[in-house]
């Protein structure tokens, strides 16, 4: 991901760069025949990744915590689209719970799944633990993502193998995940209050998204499964993400404001590696600006990953 690039918006291999938009990547594709769900589809980049996607013809499922904001989204892009295939189900993904209540509920809409983005997530917030005692970025994250994923793969392994169509799994991480703890993911003390830092829980939540994403691509290959995962970099843009930002957000925003993004350009590289079908096969990838770009040290850290696979099974196992 190159500074010049993110200033000018000069496009790179893929065709695209920072200043293209979800529909601009999406231009004459067809997502008539797939399903998706989107996590937090009701503000920000994942509500116009639910609109374009709805746009393009994909029947959409909206998860959020908040049920009334999932049906205003809906209803705004109904009539925009009055065709479009929305619906809308509950998803609180700091709590384990909420993800297999949200499991059962759409598994009982009998429908395909072919598209999994996991956008959702919460920046920079003061310590707390979840309902399940987890810290709250951790939880929000990382395994309510990936719990949600692993309850979602029987689905998508059955809907790939019985359309043909290739399944697209997208993480939502961030350039943010560079920054985290000395030894990236902080397995003994996650929940220590006396070495929390908001900022550097934040990286080592997208630093598992990355994580996440490389394990379970190496996993799906040694299958042979026609399911593919990658990661993504939005870029810089100004959502409710930053609610909890203070003042040092606001002049770090103000002396590097050539660099941020709209929400349309924001939500293109999610749109482009789920939709777009130059991707065919392409998995275990990050990517910023709609393309290919080298994650840290740590994010390709092959042993890192299975560590914190075999972590995130174990506490989700742990918990009632």
């Amino acid at each position: 991901m190159e500074i010049y690039g993110m200033v000018t918006g000069k496009a790179g291999k893929s065709g695209y760069g920072s200043a293209s938009t979800a529909e601009d990547v999406t231009h004459s594709i067809d997502a008539k025949h797939l399903t998706a769900i989107i996590t937090g589809g009701t503000s920000g980049i994942g509500l116009e990744a639910a609109r374009v996607l709805g746009m393009r013809g994909a029947h959409v499922i909206i998860a959020s915590r908040n049920t009334k904001a999932a049906n205003d989204s809906k209803e705004m892009i109904l009539q925009m689209y009055p065709n479009a295939r929305i619906d809308c189900l509950q998803l609180d993904l700091s709590s384990i719970k909420s993800v297999r209540s949200f499991i059962h509920q759409f598994l009982a809409l009998n429908v395909p799944l072919n598209i999994l983005i996991n956008n959702a997530g919460v920046m920079f917030c003061p310590f707390q633990l979840s309902e399940d005692g987890i810290e709250s970025q951790f939880a929000t994250n990382h395994i309510g993502h990936f719990l949600l994923t692993n309850l979602l793969l029987d689905k998508m392994k059955s809907s790939a193998r019985e359309s043909g169509i290739e399944g697209r799994i997208v993480n939502l991480s961030s350039i943010a995940h560079t920054y985290t703890y000395t030894e990236g993911i902080m397995f003994d003390y996650i929940n220590d209050p006396d070495r929390y830092s908001e900022q550097k829980a934040y990286g080592q939540s997208k630093l598992a998204n990355l994580l996440h994403s490389n394990a379970l691509s190496r996993k799906l290959q040694e299958e042979g499964v026609n399911i593919t995962i990658n990661s993504v970099h939005p870029g810089l843009i100004t959502t409710n993400l930053f609610r909890h930002s203070g003042l040092g957000m606001a002049v770090l925003k103000a002396m590097s404001f050539f660099l941020w993004k709209n929400i349309p350009q924001g939500a293109a590289t999610t749109c482009y590696v789920a939709l777009h079908p130059d991707l065919k096969d392409v998995t275990g990838k990050y990517f910023a600006d709609c393309n290919v770009t080298t994650p840290s040290n740590f994010a390709t850290d092959t042993t890192l990953a299975d560590k914190l696979w075999d972590f995130s099974i174990k506490l989700v196992e742990s918990l009632p």
